[in-house]
């Protein structure tokens, strides 16, 4: 997520309140989280575990909540929590604003575009020419349709991440700034729910095709002319590469990549990242060859059970 300009390291600092190291005046271009990060941008950290991988991130200002050496050419932000400071910098940058009106004034609508009666399109929406929007969509705030794209009634695009921290009150919510991006001659079924991303992008490729009841979760790319199939379930921050097929009921978990061509069977479990090429069955989904060896080889058990018990 990109500063509407830039700020600078005591700027940030003091709108959270808290320590820095570092030059009061080093430049600070946005905020993303690891996977997404980029130079000038805050990444946020508060296990020992990720330590090193934030502070060795393309991030250059790191806010953490310990005092560690500041690698060269970087910043440090200390926090007591740096997840509740994180989430300040996006109530600051990118906070909720109430619409007054179900479609918005500050909406971009192109050309021969139809939109049906009792749509919801959000602030700083944008949806190019020659889209079909079906009743009952709603579209949250800074969600951006390019052209030829059709959306089925009832979908949702640009809810919020299902990102929690675990507390002792309870989960705390960590907020989105993110958006929705949906590229050229796109078709999204009926009651589909595709989540923004928490300071990034969530995206569906050109030319995909996404049936009904589907949900996808926050900042995951999908590519070019896939295939998705009723009820699948994609966790967040997942890479679908291009041309990828996956049919009915399948979940795939969270931060994993699924290789181009890729075909993926109904009900399938992903826990795994996916080579392409290849065909995919099972819990955890493996080469669908190999899983139909194993099944062959379950159903041989009972008839193997009885020729021991005779021995």
């Amino acid at each position: 997520m990109d500063f509407p300009q830039e700020h600078s390291l005591q700027q940030i600092a003091t709108i959270i309140q808290s320590d820095f190291v570092g030059d009061k005046d080093f430049p600070v271009l946005g905020m993303n989280e690891i996977h997404v990060v980029r130079a000038g941008d805050i990444v946020f950290v508060d296990h020992p575990k990720y330590y090193d991988k934030a502070l060795n991130s393309a991030a250059t200002v790191i806010l953490i909540n310990k005092d560690v050496e500041c690698p060269q050419g970087k910043a440090l932000l200390i926090s007591d929590d740096p997840f509740r400071d994180f989430n300040k910098l996006t109530e600051y940058f990118k906070p909720f604003q109430k619409s007054k009106k179900q479609v918005s004034a500050s909406a971009e609508i192109g050309m021969n575009t139809v939109i049906q009666p009792h749509v919801f399109i959000g602030n700083h929406v944008k949806i190019g020419k020659n889209c079909f929007i079906h009743s009952n969509v709603s579209i949250y705030d800074h969600t951006i349709i390019g052209d030829n794209v059709t959306i089925h009634a009832g979908t949702v695009l640009g809810a919020d991440a299902f990102y929690y921290k675990k507390r002792d009150s309870g989960f705390d919510k960590l907020k989105s700034g993110g958006k929705v991006v949906i590229k050229n001659n796109v078709d999204i079924g009926a009651a589909c729910t595709i989540d923004r991303g928490v300071t990034g992008e969530t995206i569906i490729g050109e030319g995909t095709k996404i049936d009904n009841q589907v949900q996808i979760g926050h900042d995951t790319v999908i590519g070019e002319l896939c295939l998705i199939a009723s009820q699948v379930g994609i966790a967040g921050c997942v890479v679908i590469e291009n041309e990828v097929t996956i049919w009915g009921q399948v979940g795939i978990t969270s931060g994993i990549t699924i290789g181009e061509k890729a075909v993926i069977s109904a009900q399938s479990g992903v826990s795994k990242s996916l080579a392409g090429n290849k065909s995919y069955f099972g819990t955890p989904a493996d080469s669908f060859r190999k899983k139909y060896k194993e099944l062959a080889s379950i159903r041989l058990i009972p008839s193997l059970i009885e020729k021991i018990d005779k021995l």
